[in-house]
């Protein structure tokens, strides 16, 4: 085990927090929440709540910081609140589903930045057998998921045995048994994960699988594992596997989404609850019942207006309960990106040179090479497109970005035998051209144009006439972080902006190659750079190629990417190229019936999910005597993936 203990307070800080200090305070706050945020995410699994749960713990612990006794045990007191708030949440729900039986849809809603496996995943940038035992949590039971969150940490050196055990109410010799058979478990979900990702799979359990819904559980955990140990093709897939203990020393602590900032957090603590001096506290975080009433009216109004509204959509404004008017905004924030870059965020798979014949002419849509972004820090950016920035010029205002239901399928059009046809046959309702101009391609009647500008050279008075007479969208900037697109410092891109906001009434972001998510990438310092001028960017544009062909990992990957850049900008998204293309060593494609299956998957995923406003699929056209990942080899023929694209509704 790691000894590192990031996370733990100085106890000369927690004297101060406790005597008043409001500095100590909010700095005891900042130090606490990735450690709570941690706790409280792997223990839920990401469910909807986390955010609620954090919040609810770090208001009872600055209640009863002040009848705290011991300073140098405030962090395994801070771990028994935090288990405390999990279990009543859990108790909660179980009450409420017996209640009102007919919500409960409503309260299986997963977060929109993903399950915490998957941002577990995504913003350590695990890989190989790191990735399986992140994967293999989701498949505990929820007595296992708690504890399993904190060994996690007592593994990275977050806590300690002792943390835990108290934790639980436990002797250490008992925990120590707990421990074990949480691991035994873990154990046989690596197993699972393994085996139902190899490649070819296994026939049997093909057949097993058949009825499963995808959805991990202790109860297909046990089926799975009944084959497993009895089949010889299955049973060598777990030799290798590393101890977990291995594997999960030294791994940092997920980064707290910017919704839960820690000077966030203490103004919505103060507006629900008095100071601490008016004898409010408690050691187990009682309080003013006037406080705990307002806060969780206020609560459980946001976490109601969110699921109505298309499930997971922004919640305008439940300012009614006026004591907690502050806390308003940080639940209708949801999940916002890590506040600061302390977790690496891994970029999806990344293109780099598509050999067919039927590739565009420059300025080419094609995936090139890509050399990967190096994250600098940089602050942490959450925009709002109506609010103005201190400090800067008057916010350019622009109407709303209405919702795409609908209009969410696409593509990207080059030119062939037969395009205007292939583009009506292929169902799609928008397309473009990587230009402001149709470049031959006759528009259906159930389609519309996108225009874009596409690099520096692109900004002509021509060009952004076109563009305003097609808008009202305008896609800009194509992959200005990749030196074979339109290869742009993120300082050229802002002076040239305030001309692309003219031309463009709904404005999208730069369409980066990759890396949209990452704490100081190029996104996140152009979008940093267009909140301190007061720059509007209406919705982010987003390109993905993914480079594992197996279909349930493919999409997850790609709803992984999507869900992070989200919760960082919240803003609406486009993402207007995607595929299926390894670029790993050399180019390689999936085969045909892989890249359908992928067409039919990602896009029901993509349409289920409310902040995803538009797709396109790279590209319309495709070589018949080339592997690619086009749509129609001419006006009427289409590939498996086009065919797949049709039915796409």
């Amino acid at each position: 085990m790691i000894e590192n203990h990031r996370s733990r307070p100085d106890p000369g800080l927690v004297t101060a927090a406790r005597a008043g200090d409001g500095r100590a305070l909010e700095e005891l706050v900042g130090r606490c929440l990735p450690l709570v945020y941690n706790i409280v995410g792997r223990a839920l699994n990401g469910h909807a709540d986390v955010d609620d749960v954090v919040q609810e713990t770090l208001l009872r612990m600055v209640r009863g910081l002040p009848k705290l006794r011991d300073s140098s045990a405030f962090r395994s007191w801070l771990v028994v609140i935090t288990i405390r708030q999990v279990r009543n949440r859990e108790q909660s729900r179980a009450t409420d589903r017996d209640r009102r039986a007919h919500l409960g849809e409503a309260e299986t809603i997963t977060d929109p930045a993903l399950d915490f496996a998957g941002l577990t995943i995504l913003r350590l940038g695990l890989t190989e057998q790191r990735r399986e035992v992140a994967e293999a949590t989701r498949w505990l039971d929820a007595e296992d998921q708690e504890l399993l969150s904190l060994w996690w940490l007592e593994e990275t050196g977050e806590l300690e045995r002792a943390d835990l055990a108290g934790a639980l109410g436990l002797s250490d010799r008992h925990t120590a048994v707990r421990v074990q058979r949480m691991k035994k478990q873990m154990e046989i979900s690596r197993g699972v994960v393994r085996a139902l990702g190899a490649e070819p799979r296994c026939a049997e359990l093909d057949q097993i699988a058949a009825p499963w819904d995808g959805t991990p559980s202790s109860l297909w955990r046990k089926r799975f594992a009944r084959h497993l140990r009895g089949c010889e093709v299955c049973e060598g897939l777990e030799q290798g596997l590393l101890p977990m203990e291995r594997l999960l020393g030294g791994l940092p602590l997920v980064a707290v989404p910017a919704s839960l900032d820690p000077a966030r957090v203490l103004a919505h603590v103060r507006a629900a609850t008095p100071p601490p001096s008016s004898g409010s506290g408690g050691s187990s975080g009682s309080g003013s019942g006037g406080g705990r009433a307002a806060g969780r009216r206020h609560r459980r109004l946001a976490r109601t207006g969110r699921r109505v509204a298309g499930k997971r959509a922004v919640v305008g404004g439940s300012a009614a309960v006026a004591a907690v008017a502050v806390a308003a905004l940080v639940a209708a924030r949801l999940t916002a990106g890590p506040s600061a870059p302390t977790a690496a965020t891994v970029p999806p798979p990344t293109p780099m040179a598509v050999t067919s014949s039927s590739a565009p002419p420059s300025p080419s849509p094609s995936p090139r090479p890509r050399s990967s972004a190096s994250p600098s820090p940089s602050e942490s950016f959450s925009p709002s497109a109506k609010a103005p920035v201190k400090g800067g010029p008057a916010q350019h205002s622009a109407p709303p970005v209405p919702s795409a239901s609908g209009v969410k399928k696409g593509v990207g059009v080059w030119t062939f035998n037969g395009v205007s046809r292939a583009l009506a046959a292929s169902g799609a309702s928008w397309y473009y051209t990587w230009n402001t101009q149709h470049q031959g391609v006759t528009t259906p009647k159930s389609a519309s144009f996108v225009p874009m500008i596409w690099g520096a050279a692109s900004v002509t008075d021509a060009a952004l006439a076109q563009a305003r007479a097609a808008g009202p969208y305008l896609l800009a900037l194509n992959e200005p972080d990749f030196a074979q697109q339109s290869n742009m410092s993120v300082d050229q891109a802002l002076q040239l902006w305030p001309k692309l906001m003219a031309a463009g009434k709904i404005l999208g972001s730069p369409a980066v190659a990759t890396g949209a998510g990452t704490p100081g990438g190029w996104l996140d310092r152009f979008m940093a750079g267009a909140a301190e001028k007061g720059y509007r960017v209406d919705f982010i544009t987003l390109h993905w190629y993914g480079g594992d062909f197996r279909t349930p990992q493919a999409v997850e990957q790609l709803k992984s990417y999507l869900t992070s850049v989200y919760a960082r900008y919240h803003k609406p998204i486009w993402l207007t190229e995607y595929a299926l293309i390894d670029f790993s060593q050399g180019t390689r494609f999936p085969s045909a019936a892989q890249q359908a299956a992928f067409v039919t998957a990602s896009t029901k995923m993509l349409d289920s999910l409310p902040y995803v406003h538009r797709y396109a699929w790279f590209g319309l056209g495709a070589d018949p005597s080339k592997p690619s990942s086009g749509l129609f080899t001419d006006g009427t023929t289409a590939t498996a993936a086009g065919r797949a694209f049709q039915a796409a509704r």
